[in-house]
């Protein structure tokens, strides 16, 4: 039976994706663009030639489709041979590699997109696929499996978020020597006689009976590979410690995106605003965006007990969200959840989840705690997705995308003038302006980003982000004294957030407060084990300033590996290496520093500058021979 108005048809489907993208985002934004639609290009330009058509390409992602799957599979090939060839040219920390799904499916074909299951499965098995690999579903693989001169690995029937049957799954074997070859199948061969073959259905069956009650205590419990507290990068917490993984976007629609990573960061602010709860930051949880990771993998790498893991499938104003929430010491689910409801509903959905996972951690709250996570921006709807989608441009951290952003956050306010959050995010976009050198007068931005974050403050007076905010903007226009105070109201207020850590380093070393900024950056650090380059170049300018260098050095030098062309990393770590007396290595550092600006001069520095160890830092500058 077809559903009215829809039209159906089977296809083939391609779903590639950037591996790493919000790393080299964050790394360096003005080289990750280009190399992204230098390789896109690459890949739309091979879709064609092998009669395949691109359906959708936002961000790092390619959904493209085939009337053949020996087709799409060949164009996959072909993809990952170019990749490679190209990725041979770039350092290493900058290469772009991508994970290929290839599913036959059906889908729904509407005005030139598709969506469906198909298009899901796809996707899913491109999360399964090793870098630079490639994953076919079993309906492919039928059709391929002697058609083409390659080899296959089967990965066993894959349980895939929201589809009701396992799916096969194979992956590629790209090498001439595997060519022909299909590992890991199992399959019935037709050896043995009837009787032989009836004898070992009968003794099967008998042990699935026999195995029935084991198979459901494992389903009840749904036990999983337990974390080793030994193994952790960081000791456990003395508090109850979880990670939110970021939601899965189920929705076929990319530019949903945004609407799921707005559901893990306010679920992650929630839980950082009680003071009995370790949550770790979003940049860290967002590393794993995209990657068929182990929960075992994630405790461990952030050291954490409890890991949450959802989807959100959004058509039209409906939703469905999933979530489950897992104790990884001891390998159990606490609980899972759907919520089939109405976008109207996603408010009330975000409370009842937050407040199911710290009741999962034995956690209770006191009155006021309970008041913090209630706390809502606003009860509108249209505004909140306005500041989600103005918060997603602002943090891409580039002209267009910041002026973009700062039109959705008013748009925002303009729903709702009470909606805190919505100025806050504004501020942060006139900030920007400043950075970016898009502002006509930094003086004004800087002042009209004051007055928002402010604005923010008078609405809502537990608002932790909004003072850290305001404790930074204050430290760049030279105001030390309120820039901490400011700074430390916001640690009193979110005591878990990694990002108001980091504002209150950065104030403090504006200060010249160098011990207290080593302090609140380490915190920072172990609130997101996996960070932007600042806080490692925060963190390593502190320690030398300090005078203990061979720290400074070590947290300056990964600063600088994370983050080849961050300009202030770089900076701080000539600087560092001319503080410890090792010029030549400090000089060694200047070219690089030119390329990535070359109107740097140290007149600029100190017009400026505003922060108290000025003349340390100018001083050691002119010794490398910085140009004046």
């Amino acid at each position: 039976m077809t559903q009215e108005g829809f039209k159906r048809k089977l296809t083939a489907i391609l779903s590639a994706d950037a591996v790493g993208y919000s790393r080299l985002m964050a790394e360096d934004e003005t080289a990750t663009v280009k190399t992204i639609a230098s390789y896109r290009e690459v890949i739309s330009s091979l879709i064609k030639q092998h009669r395949g058509r691109v359906v959708d390409s936002p961000g790092d992602n390619i959904l493209a489709e085939f009337s053949s799957v020996v087709d799409a599979v060949q164009c996959a090939v072909a993809v990952q041979n170019e990749i490679q060839t190209r990725n041979a040219g770039l350092a290493k920390n900058r290469r772009m590699e991508f994970r290929i799904g290839i599913n036959l499916g059906d889908v729904i074909d509407e005005e030139d997109r598709i969506y469906g299951d198909g298009v899901n499965v796809a996707a899913r098995l491109e999360a399964l696929a090793d870098p630079s690999g490639i994953c076919v579903s079993k309906t492919a693989f039928d059709q391929i499996e002697t058609k083409l001169p390659l080899g296959y690995e089967y990965l066993g029937e894959q349980s895939v978020k929201n589809i009701p049957k396992p799916v096969g799954a194979y992956r590629v074997l790209m090498k001439p020597d595997a060519a022909g070859k299909v590992i890991g199948e199992k399959r019935f061969l037709g050896r043995f006689s009837r009787k032989t073959a009836m004898t070992a259905i009968v003794i099967l069956v008998v042990i699935a009976v026999g195995l029935v009650g084991w198979n459901i205590y494992l389903q009840q419990s749904k036990k999983i590979e337990p974390a080793s507290s030994e193994k952790m990068a960081f000791p456990l917490p003395d508090r109850p410690s979880i990670a939110v993984l970021p939601f899965e976007n189920l929705s076929g629609d990319p530019e949903q995106e945004y609407f799921c990573d707005g559901l893990t960061e306010e679920i992650i602010t929630a839980l950082s605003k009680v003071p009995k709860v370790f949550a770790i930051a979003r940049n860290s949880v967002f590393t794993y965006k995209g990657k068929p990771v182990k929960i075992k993998q994630v405790a461990e790498e952030l050291g954490v007990r409890y890991v949450l893991e959802g989807s959100i499938r959004k058509a039209g104003n409906n939703i469905r969200i999933t979530a489950q929430l897992v104790d990884a010491i001891s390998g159990h689910h606490l609980w899972a959840e759907r919520y089939d409801r109405d976008l109207n509903e996603i408010f009330a959905v975000q409370d009842e989840l937050t407040k199911k996972i710290i009741t999962a951690m034995q956690v209770e709250l006191t009155e006021g705690e309970q008041a913090r996570v209630d706390a809502k921006g606003t009860n509108n709807l249209e505004a909140y997705l306005k500041y989600l989608k103005a918060r997603e441009n602002i943090n891409k951290l580039n002209a267009e995308g910041n002026a973009l952003g700062k039109e959705l956050a008013q748009q925002a306010i303009d729903l709702d003038s009470q909606f805190a959050m919505a100025y806050r995010i504004l501020a942060a976009g006139y900030r920007m302006d400043m950075f970016l050198g898009t502002s006509k007068s930094p003086k004004q931005s800087m002042g009209m980003c004051i007055k928002l974050l402010k604005k923010a403050i008078e609405l809502d007076e537990t608002y932790a982000e909004a003072y850290g905010a305001l404790g930074f903007t204050f430290s760049i226009i030279g105001k030390h004294d309120e820039a901490i105070a400011t700074a430390e109201k916001a640690i009193s207020l979110d005591p878990n957030s990694a990002n108001t850590y980091l504002m209150l380093g950065h104030t403090f070393r504006s200060a010249d407060r160098q011990k207290e900024a080593i302090w609140a950056y380490t915190k920072a650090i172990r609130l997101n084990p996996i960070p932007p380059s600042i806080y490692f170049s925060g963190l390593g300018m502190s320690y030398g300033l300090a005078g203990q260098y061979e720290k400074g050095i070590k947290w300056c030098e990964k600063a600088v590996r994370e983050s080849p062309d961050n300009y202030i990393a770089r900076i701080f770590l000539i600087a560092v290496y001319s503080m410890a007396g090792r010029v030549e290595d400090a000089r060694s550092e200047v070219p690089d520093l030119l390329r990535i600006n070359p109107k740097f001069s140290l007149a600029a520095v100190e017009k400026r500058a505003r922060y108290k160890y000025k003349d340390k830092m100018l001083e050691a500058l002119r010794k490398v021979g910085l140009p004046e």
